[in-house]
């Protein structure tokens, strides 16, 4: 009898590892896709219109982070300055993103882009408490290093981006918050897309959906009826738990990653009617 509960037991553990260590696989393989950045780091540039120029900062923890700077040509009026600092999703680096930040410069507004630490030419490994410090620093970076006002500041977040935009803006005062394609926590996608992985084994929480409601600026979410990777749902869920004032722009028919393709001219118009807003 004792050798058949041992043996159970041990059988019990085994698999219990086997799980943690899965759930452990689970979350590199969801959350983290880093690649470097082939083009090197260039002091200044141009690209679609507008110029751009590169810098390096540090997080508190003394990670060097690279970023770009986007400016609209010409530069819109200092008066009614806005700069939206960009938080990209889990994959790839800042230079995939070209596009969508001559989009948003293309609305009169400049742009700043950080990569992640380990991702592109940023230096260190990513994790959740990462994210969150390289968003903070890239803050420090704008207001104090720069003197941007915090009411001049659009913290816009897509995707895991979107995680470290919400953490970000429950900890500052910025003139707005744009969430896209965001999902409300990590145990959350893990329940839709993994559900025999029980929530204990996670570790990595990204639970934007018990801070979005200590934000008080006004909020844009945007989300795809169609997103195959987030699903819509969490969209409308961090809007329903979402203080005023706040608005949802509805996308049908895209892809996780075809918000420009097939939304269109109405998509960016959205965005341009809410920075609009925030100019005063």
């Amino acid at each position: 009898m004792i050798k058949t509960v041992l043996k159970w037991t041990v059988l019990l553990v085994a698999l219990l590892g086997l799980v943690w260590g899965g759930a452990m696989l689970f979350e590199k393989s969801l959350l983290f896709f880093p690649a470097p950045d082939p083009l090197p780091i260039q002091s200044d540039g141009t690209v679609g219109g507008c110029s751009f120029t590169d810098y390096i900062f540090s997080t508190e923890d003394g990670v060097k982070l690279h970023s770009r700077w986007f400016r609209p040509n010409p530069l819109s009026d200092p008066v009614a300055r806005l700069v939206v600092l960009f938080f990209h999703g889990n994959a790839g680096n800042l230079s995939g993103r070209t596009e969508m930040m001559v989009s948003l410069a293309s609305l009169g507004v400049e742009v700043l882009i950080i990569d992640y630490r380990g991702y592109g030419h940023s230096e260190g490994r990513p994790s959740e408490e990462g994210v969150y410090d390289d968003a903070r620093a890239a803050w420090k970076f704008l207001t104090l290093e720069h003197g941007i006002a915090a009411e001049q500041i659009v913290v816009f977040g897509k995707s895991l981006g979107g995680a470290a935009a919400i953490d970000l803006a429950s900890h500052v005062k910025p003139a707005g918050l744009v969430v896209q394609s965001s999902f409300t926590s990590v145990p959350a996608m893990a329940a839709r897309h993994y559900p025999f992985v029980p929530a204990f084994a996670i570790r990595t929480k990204m639970d934007s959906l018990s801070k979005i409601s200590s934000i008080g600026c006004a909020k844009l979410f945007i989300h795809s009826t169609h997103d195959e990777i987030v699903p819509y749902e969490m969209g409308r869920q961090l809007f329903d738990a979402a203080g005023r004032p706040k608005t949802f722009y509805e996308v049908v028919g895209a892809g996780h990653n075809e918000m420009m393709a097939v939304g269109g001219e109405p998509y960016m118009e959205s965005i341009k009617e809410f920075l609009e807003s925030l100019r005063g």
